[in-house]
């Protein structure tokens, strides 16, 4: 990985790519440094680091990214169409909140949140308009400020995630915000269903799929990133628009959880996957009420070259 990278997730992200990038870079196919793959696509972006960081190369100049949370994909827009304008209000909210006391940040904190959510009704989510600039810094700001880092919201759709304990928390990282403006301007930015993506695909494109990972166990089944389920059923929908992609000439690669961390008879991922190449990489699970629950683990990265 590139000392030189500049841009990276303005989010924190849950299961976020930023550790794995290192074993994405061992794995990416060979056509990319030969030139011959010149669009790439992620369906579910979700904090973007493997994103940005294939953005950075300077290997392919056409970006596709899509995801399910409409929240997120209002902010990858807002930074594509107004970065200055999110920057100085972000600052503005930075400069409020590092001013306070302990007692004075909560309030603050849960002001915020409240706003976030009570607004949701009046946000239009298909087109631009300069309210979300004041939405997109308010995610930041929550981000940001709350517990772990979280991006959770509940079966409303409203953000759910408490105050964490930061004594100078960074809200408004300047250089990054503009640098990933950067790469956004060669970006096609949508909201949807991971199947969107279909149209963009050709037999000289790069698709990373990173859905929300198959739980490990039922007490670990954090995948309240957006209202949507992604159960099962939908594992396998997406094995299915994987084998259809791959139909089509693109080079895949997928990154999910392996079960066989937790049991060695399951098979699940093997089997939807059977023919594929499986490779097992070692991560850290940064996300656990349990610090001994924290620790490395295996995750899978399955490709079809």
């Amino acid at each position: 990985m590139k000392n030189s990278m500049q841009a990276r997730p303005f989010l924190k992200w849950a299961g976020g790519k930023s550790q794995l990038i290192k074993e994405i870079d061992k794995n990416l196919p060979e056509e990319l440094t030969q030139g011959k793959i010149n669009r790439y696509i992620e369906p579910f972006v979700g904090g973007g680091a493997v994103f940005l960081y294939i953005a950075q190369l300077g290997k392919i100049e056409e970006f596709f990214v899509c995801d399910i949370n409409p929240e997120l994909i209002l902010a990858y827009k807002t930074i594509q169409k107004n970065v200055e304008d999110l920057i100085e209000v972000l600052l503005k909210l930075q400069d409020k909140y590092l001013s306070f006391d302990a007692e004075e940040r909560k309030q603050y904190f849960y002001q915020i949140r409240s706003q976030f959510n009570l607004q949701r009704q009046q946000i239009d989510f298909h087109t631009y308009y300069p309210d979300w600039v004041e939405r997109t810094a308010q995610l930041i700001f929550l981000n940001r400020t709350c517990f772990n880092g979280l991006f959770r919201v509940n079966s409303k759709g409203e953000f759910n995630v408490p105050i964490g304990r930061y004594k100078n928390p960074k809200i408004c990282q300047v250089d990054n915000l503009k640098a990933v403006a950067q790469i956004l301007k060669n970006t096609q930015i949508h909201y949807g269903n991971f199947t969107d993506s279909e149209a963009f695909v050709d037999n000289h494109s790069l698709v990373y799929f990173d859905p929300p990972y198959r739980p490990l166990s039922k007490t670990a089944n954090f995948t309240s990133y957006s209202q949507e389920i992604f159960d099962d059923s939908s594992q396998l929908r997406l094995r299915d628009f994987f084998q259809v992609l791959d139909q089509k000439g693109a080079k895949l690669i997928l990154s999910n959880s392996d079960p066989k961390n937790e049991n060695l008879e399951d098979n699940f991922f093997d089997v939807a996957y059977a023919g594929y190449p499986i490779k097992r990489v070692k991560a850290q699970r940064p996300i656990n009420s349990k610090s001994t629950r924290r620790g490395q683990i295996n995750e899978l990265l399955i490709r079809n070259y």
